[in-house]
């Protein structure tokens, strides 16, 4: 049984770890907030440039564009969005698991990991991480994901991949988020192009021409879906760290409880029998004749 100066000294020192994270605690919930700000701004602009997307796919001319035409797959780009940081609970484990999940199809894919833990966890792993982006602050992650937008545009239109997927955590609600696997190229179409005719037009006129529209719009469709599932996942990660602190910070103060019954029963134990000894001897004295008149 431990003595009381151990079980104080461990008191003592959960008392210290939960203060440390009640103050981790408000630091990811001060975090979240402005997080779900930023990705309630996000979104709008999103699902507009989405809706775009989606009748340039009705248009019957947008089908022999590279970024609507499907081609034979031999090479896959993934983007992988993970935290640079820990203490997120299982927030990483199950992005790896859902991207491992998609990339075991016999593709031969290549990796761009943003943040250090899905950097460490693929190389670990022997996968090909073709890029690496790490510790970048939160008011550059709009240049950032700009900068690896026109970088993926180049490789896919140069043919050294023919599918794009982005693995993030989409937000739901501070208790749910869920990792997902999106395609972001090719974008697809409704039609097949041997196959198209003029009945298949829509009534959408685009100035000057459908493919300068196209040229223009999905850089900035895909800039703009890069840098919302980088503000899905930071949000993701802000509420998974929130709830594990909350989680932590009750656990600390549940062993505190516990340790403080444990100190209580021990000092109690320890007094009982300190009087006992006392009675013992008084009695053993007594016997002896030395309290006797």
């Amino acid at each position: 049984m431990s003595s009381l100066r151990d079980i104080k000294q461990r008191i003592s020192n959960v008392t210290s770890v939960e203060q440390i994270v009640g103050a981790m605690d408000m630091v990811a919930s001060t975090k979240l907030h402005k997080a779900r700000a930023q990705l309630e701004g996000v979104r709008p602009i999103y699902y507009e440039l989405k809706r775009k997307k989606d009748e340039l796919k009705m248009n019957v001319e947008a089908s022999s564009h590279p970024f609507f035409r499907y081609t034979k797959v031999d090479k896959s780009l993934y983007i992988v969005l993970t935290s640079d940081k820990g203490l997120s609970g299982s927030y990483n484990a199950n992005v790896f698991s859902t991207a491992l999940d998609h990339m075991n199809q016999g593709k031969n894919e290549r990796i761009i990991s943003v943040g250090s833990r899905g950097s460490e966890f693929f190389k670990k792993n022997c996968k090909n991480v073709i890029h690496s982006v790490v510790d970048v602050a939160d008011a550059k992650v709009y240049y950032s994901s700009e900068r690896v937008a026109k970088w993926l545009i180049d490789v896919y239109l140069s043919g050294e991949v023919q599918e794009v997927f982005i693995v993030y955590t989409y937000f739901k609600n501070v208790l749910r988020y869920q990792p997902i696997v999106e395609k972001i190229l090719p974008l697809g179409t409704k039609y097949n192009v041997t196959a198209c005719s003029n009945d298949n037009q829509t009534d959408v006129r685009y100035e000057p021409n459908v493919e300068t529209f196209i040229d223009n719009l999905i850089p900035l469709y895909l800039h703009m879906s890069l840098f919302l599932a980088y503000c899905e996942s930071h949000t993701s990660e802000q509420a998974a760290r929130m709830v594990n602190m909350d989680a932590a910070k009750k656990n600390a103060s549940d062993l505190t409880d516990q340790l403080n019954h444990m100190y209580n029963r021990q000092r109690q134990t320890e007094i009982t029998q300190e009087l006992a000894e006392i009675v013992g001897s008084a009695n053993i004295l007594n016997k002896g004749g030395i309290y006797d008149s």
